[in-house]
């Protein structure tokens, strides 16, 4: 039985060839990031309120004037074909069918066209954002965001934190990179795992870039491939450039994978209009802080000003509700709803994100928060002491 995004993540790790399960699971170098960013999560206990009306139990927010059924979203999650056959489309159609959003990755194996157009069939209000990696050659990214802008992406979000990838050693040891090799012991992997193999065999061809290219058949180069999949990214883009974007781009701009105070405050002044707080899940930098402990700063860095979302670590609707309580506009998953849909497809990931909002709503009413603004910092303890351990 899968209740959660815990269940899912073990029946994914049955299903999926060990490099697959890892190069999704895994962070970087010693993975303490990565932990810390659950552990300071679990740290943080929710204070109920008591005798409070909370008879509508409302979750939904709105959010650059679009209606989300819940402060939650799939965030971008690249290679996702690799979990399954169209994998992109089948987290898109499932955060559109439960009503949260979707960032399409620019690492994407669906063309974001496609993607867009199955995801309104779902659901003819779908929330979709564009997430972009700026590589070397900057005409790609411009193809990107006006390929977005006529498709009807809703916001571009500009990831900053992968200027090169971090050190994924889960991912070094399975020999996973582009052009991938296959080994004695990777034949061997995919043997004892037919599901998956025979569903990348129907498919025809292995996952590619599609969306680095503007030609019929979707063919990607070797080289643009390996540099997108190592994070070779334009180590000159600078706050300054955020006017290049904005006159490619006049919707939403949001800038994800900011850690520090003063780069809040710049976003600010160079006109993003949100910002995600995020470590990249642990991948990057493996000391980098947990998500959780810095959103504080983060958020009074801005002042209100523009909205502040957050990732890593977050596997329940408590864990979001802390994010609310600490001043989040709202909480991305990316794991569990990669497992979801590597267990059952669209309905794997449909399964994680409505138990994800009704774990939420549950949460909410227990602590006596009636809508999303009710919840607050009252309803926070930090660091919570232990009882007396005499005796």
């Amino acid at each position: 039985m899968k209740l959660n995004a815990n269940d899912h993540r073990r029946h994914a790790r049955r299903r999926l060839p060990r490099f697959v399960f890892d190069y999704i699971d895994g962070g970087a170098e010693n993975e303490d990031c990565l932990r810390r960013n659950a552990a300071d999560l679990a740290a943080l206990h929710l204070l109920p309120t008591a005798l409070c009306d909370t008879r509508h139990g409302d979750t939904g927010v709105t959010v650059f004037g679009q209606r989300w059924s819940a402060p939650t979203g799939v965030a971008p999650i690249g290679f996702s074909g690799l979990v399954r056959p169209h994998g992109d489309t089948l987290l898109a159609c499932a955060a559109a069918s439960v009503g949260v959003p979707h960032v399409l990755p620019t690492p994407s194996n669906d063309r974001l066209e496609a993607v867009r157009e199955a995801a309104l069939a779902r659901n003819p209000d779908a929330v979709q954002w564009m997430q972009l990696y700026v590589m070397g050659d900057r005409t790609i990214a411009e193809q990107l965001v006006r390929r977005a802008r006529h498709a009807g992406y809703g916001a571009l979000v500009l990831t900053v934190d992968a200027t090169v990838s971090g050190l994924r050693e889960r991912d070094v040891r399975n020999g996973f990179k582009l052009p991938f090799r296959f080994t004695p012991s990777t034949l061997l992997d995919l043997a004892l795992h037919p599901a998956w193999s025979l569903g990348m065999a129907m498919q025809g061809r292995s996952p590619s870039f599609v969306n680095l290219t503007e030609s019929d058949d979707g063919a990607t180069s070797p080289q643009v491939q390996a540099a997108l999949l190592s994070r070779t990214m334009d180590r000159t883009l600078v706050w300054e450039h955020l006017a290049w974007l904005r006159r490619l781009w006049d919707g939403p701009l949001v800038i994800k994978g900011l850690l520090h105070p003063h780069d809040a405050e710049r976003a600010v002044a160079h006109g993003a209009d949100a910002i995600v707080v995020s470590n990249h899940g642990g991948r990057q930098l493996d000391a980098a802080p947990s998500t959780i402990s810095v959103l504080p700063r983060m958020v009074d860095a801005v002042a209100q000003r523009i909205p502040v979302f957050v990732d890593g670590g977050f596997r329940r609707g408590s864990d979001v509700v802390k994010a609310l309580a600490t001043g989040a506009t709202a909480a991305f998953v990316g794991r569990p709803a990669v497992w979801g849909m590597a267990t059952d497809g669209e309905a794997g990931a449909c399964s994680v994100l409505a138990a994800l909002s009704k774990e939420i709503a549950r949460t909410m009413i227990l602590i006596g928060a009636d809508r999303v603004a009710d919840i607050s910092a009252q309803h926070l303890l930090a660091n919570p002491q232990a009882g007396d351990r005499r005796g």
